[in-house]
């Protein structure tokens, strides 16, 4: 076994499964690598549902912090995206998102991404609105 599979096998995703798509070839690029802007997009996707889940209630993203591509996704791999609310404000959340692709559907699961993700909980005219205290008050400062 090699080096990489060994860490492969001992690495497990962080977080709650959220989202599970299926890399398209209308997603790629010239070299046959799915686009980065495709994967960042699934990932806002599953920040928007748990944030949302989380808030009871719209959501928008504001910030993405620290995001790097480890390896590529392939046509035919699935992408898992797993999120977790990490910090919580007035009106913001804070989850770490991970993106893991499990190769050719069924094969091994990697690790290809995370970010930290920012999301405001807003009214129906889009202003800030506050988060429950209930809720706050899982997240102590």
């Amino acid at each position: 076994m090699t080096d990489a599979a060994k860490q492969a096998e001992v690495e497990l995703p962080v977080g709650e499964l959220t989202t599970r798509t299926m890399a398209m070839p209308a997603d790629t690029n010239a070299s046959g690598d799915i686009f980065g802007g495709w994967v960042v997009s699934q990932m806002d996707i599953a920040g928007g549902i748990c944030a949302g889940q989380f808030a009871q209630g719209r959501v928008v993203t504001v910030a993405i912090d620290s995001m790097t591509f480890i390896r590529p996704v392939k046509v035919g791999d699935v992408l898992c995206v797993y999120t977790e609310v990490t910090k919580v404000g007035r009106s913001s959340m804070e989850l770490n998102i991970e993106a893991w692709a499990l190769r050719h559907r069924f094969g091994h699961r990697e690790r290809v991404t995370r970010a930290k993700f920012t999301f405001v909980a807003v009214d129906d005219e889009g202003r800030p609105r506050e988060i429950s205290e209930e809720q706050r008050k899982a997240f102590p400062d």
